[in-house]
């Protein structure tokens, strides 16, 4: 026999928002012709996705995403085990890193532009930066949470420190590298986005942007809902990805917040 279909709590309440989000707007309650009915929003959504445009925009903007998320993903671990095995370069570059991590991402943008201009470079300049800082900081709470009989084991058996550093404490490290990394995947998005808003003639960011000039609210909407619905399909795809990678981690009774 066929296990009846439960529906989580949360699905509930999303239902019942859009469902409320259709009623508020046919019924007038919002008072303004810039909250148009959800069923608007979604007719948009489908005739931009059919046409092609939102996906050729969703495309671009990953692909700058994703090339920011690996550059600062790869330097924030990098500089993260350096940091953490070599106290001298903390005590040399650390200031500079502690410096500049509390600027507003939205800030640095002008000064990218100025020397990078309006191209990709700047945009995944911007959302490595993002990703940069996360995978640092946890990196090196990662490497701090290695057990010390691990790597006296590794010294035991003769293993040299490069090897240890790659074979020994990057795997136990790797949770809560993978942890920055799911903080960094959301940030990149944003960024991403943000970017093109205030500096970009392509992408989300500038459809979302030309839609608010031409006053067509269905369209800025449908938008908002189609980044919505890639986050959360980035999010679960990476804890589906994450769970095959550190399935010892599970095993071991930890568990991932959806």
């Amino acid at each position: 026999m066929r296990r009846p279909v439960r529906l989580s709590s949360g699905v509930v309440l999303v239902a019942g928002l859009l469902a409320l989000w259709e009623v508020s707007a046919r019924l007038d309650w919002m008072q303004t012709p810039n909250w148009p009915p959800l069923s608007q929003v979604l007719a948009a959504l489908a005739r931009d996705i059919l046409s092609g445009e939102l996906p050729a925009l969703a495309g671009g903007t990953l692909l700058r995403m994703a090339a920011g998320l690996a550059a600062g993903g790869i330097a924030g671990v990098v500089v993260g085990l350096l940091f953490a095995t070599l106290p001298l370069t903390a005590r040399l570059f650390g200031p500079t890193v502690e410096l500049i991590r509390p600027i507003p991402i939205p800030a640095v943008i002008p000064p990218l532009v100025l020397f990078l201009g309006l191209d990709d470079a700047m945009k995944v300049t911007v959302v490595a930066l993002t990703a940069f800082f996360p995978l640092l900081t946890n990196t090196m709470q990662g490497i701090a949470a290695v057990e010390a009989e691990t790597l006296a084991m590794g010294r035991t058996f003769g293993i040299g420190p490069l090897r240890r550093a790659l074979r020994i404490t990057l795997p136990a490290a790797l949770p809560y590298i993978l942890a920055g990394l799911r903080v960094s995947l959301a940030l990149a998005l944003v960024v991403a986005v943000v970017a093109e808003m205030i500096a970009g003639e392509q992408g989300l960011g500038h459809y979302l942007v030309m839609m608010q000039f031409a006053g067509r609210a269905p369209e800025i909407y449908a938008a908002v809902v189609a980044l919505a619905l890639l986050g959360y399909a980035l999010n679960r795809g990476f804890l589906a990805l994450e769970r095959r990678a550190i399935h010892w981690w599970f095993a071991l009774g930890r568990q991932a917040e959806g």
